[in-house]
C-alpha cells in the first residue's frame, strides 16, 4: 500500500461511502474489507470478530482454521498491533467489547503507525454502523408499535390481533418463532394464542416449568442461551415438536395491578443472543397485548352480563297468563318484536302496555340498546319539543346546559311514547316530521342529528274516535298503526286471574326471601269475582301487599283488601263481556253484594237490609255464589 497522505485519504472515502452503503455491522465488514482489499491489491485480507463464544470471519482469504485465530485473540487482550507467522493482527476493538480484528498478510505491506491509523478508521466507522443500526432497528421497533395499536383501533379480534403482535415480534427481534402464552389458572397451564410455528391444537405447558413457568411466577423478564443452565428450559416440549431452542427470551403479561395474565416469549435469535434492547422491546409490546387481552376479557364479560340481565329482565317482563287473547298476543309479539315496524299498544289503564312494549324490545335486535319510555301526559306542551329533541344552553332561560332529548338518548334503541292519544296537535306535527325523516334539531340549535330509533306509541283511548274529532292528526295515526296490539282488560281474561296473581306472589316472595303463600279457595274465588277496574296494575299491587302483610303460608279471602274504583260503582261495563248472560249476572251480584258487605262492614243483617232482602235470603244467595260457604243463616 502506497504510504502516502493522498493513498490515506482515498481509503477513508471510501471507508466513509462503506458506512453510508451499510445498514449494519455486518454490511460495513464487508464494505469495509473490500475498500482495504483494493489497496492493498497483495495481500490477503480478513476480518475476524467474536460472536458470544466463537470466532466468526466476514470476506475472508480463507477459512477460519486458515487463520491466526490465536494472534486476532492476543492482539485484542493487549489492544496493540502484533505480527506473527508472516500475519500482521490489527485490533478494532476488544477487551470490554467484542473482538474485532483485521488481519493482513504479508505483515510487512503496512507499517504499526499506518495500521494504528487504519484501525481508527475502521472502528469509527463500526461504532457508526452500529448505532446507526440500532436506530434503525428502533424505528421499525416504533413503526411496529404504531400498526399494531392501529390494528387494535379498527377492531378487536383477539386471536388476529395476539397473532399480529406475535409475528412482529419474531420479525423485529430476529427471532426464528413466537409464542404468547396466555395462563388458565384453573387448569394450571400456559396456552399459545398463537404459538408460531406450531400446527393443530394450541401448544399447551405446565404453568410451573421452563423458563415461561419462571417468567410467570416471578414477574421478571429473562433472557437464556446454550451457554446457560440447560435444565432452565422445558426441553421435553422441544423433543416433541422436534424444536431445538438455542436462545430465548420471555417477558411476562400483566394487567392491571400486576395481575399476572400470561408469558410473551421469542425463540432463536438469528445471531445467537437476544439483547437488553430485545428484550425492552418485547416488554414494551407485551403491554400492548395486555391491555388487548384484558380488554377483550372484561369486554366478553360485560357481554355475558348483559345477556344475562337481558334474560333477566325477559323473565320478568313475561306476558303472563293461558287465555286464548294473551298467546295470540304473545305469538303476534314474537314476529313482529325482529322487526322495524311500528306498533301501536291499545288498552285500558293498567293492562300492561309498557310490560308488552319491553317484551317488544327485549326480543328485538335492539335488546342490548336503550328502552326510553315518555309518558307524553306528563309532559307540558310547552316543553314537549325539549323533551324529545333536546335543547342547547341558552335556548330558554332554564336551560342552563346543553342536554339530549329522549330521540337521542334511545338511538339505536327502542322509545316508548306513552299515552300518545294525550300529546297536542302541534307535538304531533314535530313528532310526524321526525318519524318521517329521522332526524332531529335541538330547541335553539340548528345542527340536525341522525337519530335510529325504533318508535312504539301505546295509549287508553280511542284514536280513531279523535281522529274523526280533528284532536289527533290523521296521517300520524296512520304512521304509528302499522301494527296493531289490542290488550284485554283483566276482567275479560277468566282464569287468568289466578294464574298471574300467583306469578306476582312468586315475584314478590323472592324479593323478600320467603316462600310465596298459596291462595285458598275462597280467595281464588274472590279474585274471580272482583271486576278489576285497574286491571293487571291493581293485581300486582294487592298482590305485593299481601306478600309482605300475610305471615302465614296461604292467602285467606279475608286477607284481600280490595281498593274499590269511585268509577265502578254500579258500572256494569265493568263487567266480563265474553260470558253468556247467566255468568254475567252471578258475576255482577257478587260484586254488588260484596260492595255492599264491606261497605257494612262485614255485618250481613245490615248489609242484607241495604239490599232489602231478608237476612237468611242473603245468606242462601252468598251460598249459591259461593261467596260464603262457611256462612250459615
Amino acid at each position: 500500500m502506497p504510504r502516502d497522505d493522498q493513498s490515506g485519504c482515498s481509503v477513508a472515502n471510501e471507508l466513509l461511502a462503506a458506512i453510508a452503503r451499510s445498514s449494519s455491522a455486518g454490511e460495513f465488514r464487508e464494505q469495509a474489507l473490500s475498500a482495504v482489499g483494493a489497496k492493498l491489491d497483495q495481500a490477503r485480507v480478513a476480518w475476524v470478530h467474536q460472536q458470544q463464544d466463537h470466532w466468526e470471519v466476514a470476506g475472508s482469504a480463507g477459512s477460519l482454521s486458515q487463520l491466526p485465530v490465536e494472534l486476532a485473540a492476543t492482539a485484542c487482550d493487549q489492544m496493540a498491533v502484533l505480527s506473527a507467522d508472516g500475519w500482521l493482527a490489527v485490533p478494532i476493538a476488544g477487551r470490554t467489547q467484542p473482538a474485532e480484528v483485521l488481519l493482513v498478510s504479508p505483515h510487512n505491506l503496512i507499517d504499526a503507525d499506518e495500521a494504528e491509523a487504519l484501525a481508527q478508521l475502521l472502528r469509527s466507522g463500526l461504532s457508526i454502523s452500529i448505532e446507526h443500526s440500532e436506530l434503525s432497528s428502533r424505528v421499525e421497533q416504533l413503526q411496529t408499535l404504531l400498526e399494531l395499536a392501529a390494528d387494535w383501533q379498527r377492531g378487536h379480534d383477539l386471536a388476529e390481533l395476539l397473532n399480529h403482535m406475535a409475528q412482529a415480534a419474531a420479525r423485529v427481534l430476529r427471532g426464528d418463532r413466537a409464542s404468547i402464552f396466555l395462563w388458565d389458572k384453573s387448569q394450571s397451564q400456559l396456552v399459545g394464542h398463537p404459538a408460531l410455528g406450531v400446527e393443530g391444537d394450541p401448544l399447551r405447558i405446565r404453568d410451573d416449568q421452563g423458563v415461561a413457568g419462571e417468567v410467570l411466577k416471578s414477574g421478571q423478564p429473562q433472557r437464556w442461551d446454550s451457554s446457560g443452565d440447560p435444565e432452565a428450559i422445558n426441553a421435553q416440549v422441544g423433543q416433541k415438536l422436534g424444536y431445538a431452542t438455542r436462545s430465548l427470551v420471555a417477558v411476562p403479561l400483566l394487567g392491571r395491578r400486576n395481575r399476572p395474565l400470561g408469558v410473551f416469549e421469542v425463540l432463536n435469535h438469528r445471531s445467537g443472543q437476544f439483547s437488553e434492547d430485545d428484550e425492552a422491546f418485547l416488554t414494551e409490546l407485551s403491554r400492548h397485548a395486555s391491555a388487548a387481552v384484558e380488554n377483550t376479557q372484561q369486554i366478553a364479560s360485560l357481554v355475558q352480563t348483559r345477556d344475562r340481565l337481558v334474560k333477566s329482565a325477559s323473565d320478568t317482563l313475561q306476558l303472563a297468563g293461558d287465555c286464548p287473547q294473551v298467546g295470540a298476543l304473545r305469538d303476534t309479539i314474537a314476529r313482529v318484536a325482529p322487526t322495524e315496524l311500528a306498533v301501536l299498544i291499545l288498552g285500558e289503564n293498567g293492562t300492561g302496555k309498557e310490560v308488552v312494549a319491553r317484551s317488544l324490545h327485549l326480543q328485538s335486535n335492539r335488546s342490548d340498546q336503550s328502552f326510553v319510555a315518555v309518558n307524553c301526559a306528563a309532559i307540558a306542551e310547552t316543553l314537549l319539543e325539549s323533551e324529545l329533541f333536546g335543547h342547547e344552553k341558552g335556548a330558554f332561560t332554564d336551560a342552563v346546559s346543553d342536554r339530549a332529548g329522549k330521540f337521542e338518548l334511545a338511538s339505536g334503541g327502542t322509545l316508548l311514547l306513552d299515552e300518545i292519544g294525550e300529546m297536542s296537535l302541534g307535538g304531533q306535527a314535530k313528532l310526524l316530521r321526525v318519524l318521517e325523516d329521522k332526524v332531529v334539531v335541538r330547541v335553539g340549535g340548528s345542527k340536525p342529528i341522525q337519530t335510529d330509533v325504533r318508535v312504539i306509541a301505546a295509549t287508553n283511548q280511542d284514536l280513531v274516535k279523535l281522529v274523526r274529532e280533528k284532536r289527533f292528526r290523521e296521517d300520524l295515526y296512520f304512521r304509528l298503526n302499522v301494527v296493531t296490539l289490542q290488550l284485554p282488560p283483566l276482567r275479560e281474561r277468566g282464569e287468568d286471574v289466578i294464574v298471574l296473581a300467583e306469578f306476582f306472589l312468586e315475584q314478590f316472595g323472592h324479593q323478600i326471601g320467603r316462600p310465596p303463600p298459596k291462595l285458598s279457595d275462597s280467595a281464588r274465588r274472590r279474585l274471580l269475582a272482583h271486576s278489576w277496574p285497574g286491571n293487571v296494575r291493581e293485581l300486582r299491587n294487592l298482590m305485593e301487599r299481601v306478600s309482605y302483610l300475610t305471615s302465614g303460608p296461604n292467602v285467606e279471602e279475608t286477607e284481600l283488601a280490595f281498593v274499590l274504583s269511585p268509577a265502578s260503582s254500579g258500572d256494569v261495563s265493568r263487567v266480563p263481556s265474553n260470558m253468556s248472560l247467566a255468568d254475567a249476572t252471578s258475576v255482577f251480584q257478587r260484586q254488588y253484594i260484596q260492595r255492599h258487605v264491606e261497605a257494612a262492614e262485614g255485618n250481613l243483617a245490615r248489609a242484607a237490609k241495604q239490599l232489602a232482602m231478608h237476612r237468611s235470603n242473603l245468606y242462601r244467595k252468598m251460598n249459591q255464589l259461593g261467596m260464603g260457604d262457611d256462612v250459615q243463616p
